[in-house]
């Protein structure tokens, strides 16, 4: 955190909601770490515990259980807070399609809830998780903010439909808000189990295991994976720019760089076989690809450097090396 940053959060109150969860989770941290009061709402659906249990002991971190779908949670949660980054949401593609109607609640009631709470408690900015899922099936790379296509998803149109009620929410009251498009985010305390987990810390798990990761499909697919530490550097300078023409508006929160599945997997066998050599003999399995899955996912960045100052640190590389490191400590 730049002191500039520090200068303008020092003394103030920040509400991460979903701040049990894997991005809010890294954020509350980041935050504490720099003595920036922070409270979080959360009501435990994917969101754990140990994820925030260091914290509970600071005097400046307050965990609030709640749900967003619920409108007295929020106006709760918002009393006295300057700032909002609004995690919360029901994450997953497959979970969508298999629960539309729940993803709903959550994404697109739960944010209406939680912008309409922070509009009336006079909340200062309001940071929210929007999703590179927008951008459906508009085929051409890299991916730029203001050309989107046909989404794929239920799960893409709850994401789509936040970045209209935040515009809105500007246009009509005069309600700051930046959406942040995050690109296939990885990293610590990012959770392996489920049926909906992401592909990273699946994949690190089996190869723990000793078991064989599965690709959907030749694992030709590719993603701009995105490390954690990158995510919460454009949180930060989101919720802190000063820059009047940054606000209102939508950012795609990347590396900019495409790495296939299988050159995925690749990496993850040759790192964990550090730790393990039995890691290197696991053969790497194939399936038939999944259905809502976009094919290719590339970000351009030039936006965010331009008006945010992003600067991500991390590659795929550097990144999963610190990934592994964290999962092979916590995983066996």
């Amino acid at each position: 955190m730049t002191e500039q940053q520090l200068k303008i959060l020092s003394n103030k109150r920040v509400l991460i909601t979903g701040g049990a969860g894997f991005i809010g989770s890294n954020l509350c941290e980041t935050l504490l770490k720099h003595k920036i009061e922070v409270v979080c709402l959360d009501n435990f659906s994917t969101g754990k515990l140990d994820n925030i249990k260091p914290f509970l002991q600071n005097s400046l971190f307050q965990l609030m259980e709640g749900d967003i779908r619920n409108l007295e949670d929020c106006k709760k949660a918002c009393t006295q807070v300057d700032y909002v980054l609004h995690q919360a949401a029901l994450g997953s593609v497959p979970r969508s399609i298999n629960d539309p109607i729940t993803t709903n609640d959550v994404n697109v009631s739960g944010f209406l809830n939680m912008l309409v709470a922070a509009r009336d408690a006079g909340v200062k900015r309001f940071v929210y998780a929007a999703s590179s899922s927008t951008y459906g099936d508009h085929e051409a790379l890299p991916k730029v903010e203001d050309t989107i296509g046909k989404p794929l998803s239920p799960y893409a149109i709850t994401k789509y439909v936040n970045e209209l009620y935040a515009d809105i929410f500007h246009t009509t009251y005069n309600f700051d808000t930046i959406g942040l498009r995050y690109f296939n985010v990885f990293g610590k305390r990012q959770d392996p189990d489920g049926a909906y987990a992401a592909v990273i810390p699946k994949f690190v798990q089996q190869f723990i295991n000793h078991e064989s990761p599965i690709i959907n499909g030749d694992g030709s697919y590719s993603r701009d994976f995105t490390y954690i530490d990158n995510v919460v550097q454009m949180n930060l300078n989101a919720l802190t720019t000063t820059n009047k023409d940054a606000l209102n508006t939508v950012y795609n929160v990347a590396y900019g760089e495409r790495t296939t599945l299988l050159e995925l997997a690749t990496l993850l066998k040759t790192y964990l076989s550090n730790f393990d050599n039995a890691i290197s003999t696991i053969e790497i399995k194939h399936r038939d690809n999944r259905m809502g899955d976009i094919p290719h996912s590339l970000a351009s960045i030039d936006k965010a450097k331009n008006l945010l100052n992003y600067n991500p640190k991390y590659d795929i590389k550097n990144g999963l090396k610190e990934a592994v490191t964290w999962y092979w400590e916590h995983l066996k």
